[in-house]
């Protein structure tokens, strides 16, 4: 026996609102919005992907258990002329010897690191005979906060890299932040529904084949019934029909 679908009084708000920004939505659209309401579902889209997940946790999850969001790596701090001050908003690292050039001290730091790389005589890594040019970059603050601190020693720091961009962070919550700010989108089910171009996640696409059912659809139309705020609604999708 099918158990009756019910509408609580905060989904029933929800849906007005809903219906008051989007008089001519029709049923599906409308059963949509409950879905996502009842759920509390916040799809998201991963455009390099091409994938569009349930949820951004959903997604972070993912990734991380692949490896494709963020690496950690160690990273070599060289102190005393170093050519980065409190104005400096982006580094660039050589990783065999820590020598650090900025956007606001080298007139042109991605030439010059370029260039030390290849010269470099800690670098022993070689691509067809030659050095290979090799090298970090960053614009986390905390990240170039570290190399304008006063120490006498270089030293090493463990510190994260995205696997998306390839950018250094000081931690890998800034490398978090700097994915959900910059690397994905988040849509309605509607949008998820109406779409073509990108696949669906599997698991979220099993969800929502479970659930975009006429049996279900069938049992929200007789769940508004008990409410008379969607008579109107109601008659007006019967009339489309």
């Amino acid at each position: 026996m099918t158990t009756a679908l019910s509408i609580t009084a905060e989904q029933k708000n929800e849906l007005l609102k809903f219906l008051k920004k989007n008089r001519n939505a029709d049923l599906v659209t409308i059963y949509l919005a409950f879905v996502e309401e009842k759920y509390r579902l916040k799809p998201v889209l991963f455009p390099r992907d091409k994938t569009i997940y349930q949820s951004l946790d959903d997604l972070i999850q993912r990734l991380e258990s692949q490896g494709k969001l963020w690496r950690e790596t160690e990273i070599t701090i060289q102190f005393g002329q170093q050519s980065v001050n409190e104005e400096t908003k982006k580094i660039y690292i050589c990783p065999f010897t820590g020598k650090v050039f900025g956007d606001n001290t080298h007139p042109n730091p991605q030439d010059a690191i370029y260039d030390w790389v290849s010269t470099c005589p800690e670098n022993k890594e070689r691509v067809g005979g030659l050095p290979v040019k090799r090298f970090f970059v960053s614009e986390d603050p905390e990240v170039i906060k570290n190399y304008i601190s006063q120490r006498k020693a270089s030293m090493k720091k463990v510190v994260y890299s995205s696997a998306i961009t390839g950018k250094l962070f000081n931690s890998k919550a800034a490398v978090l932040e700097d994915f959900k700010k910059n690397h994905i989108k988040f849509l309605t089910l509607h949008e998820v529904q109406n779409q073509n171009r990108f696949q669906i996640e599997e698991h979220f696409l099993s969800f929502i084949q479970k659930h975009l059912t006429e049996e279900k659809i069938a049992q929200f139309v007789e769940a508004l019934t008990e409410h008379h705020e969607f008579t109107f609604y109601l008659e007006k999708w019967v009339e489309s029909d």
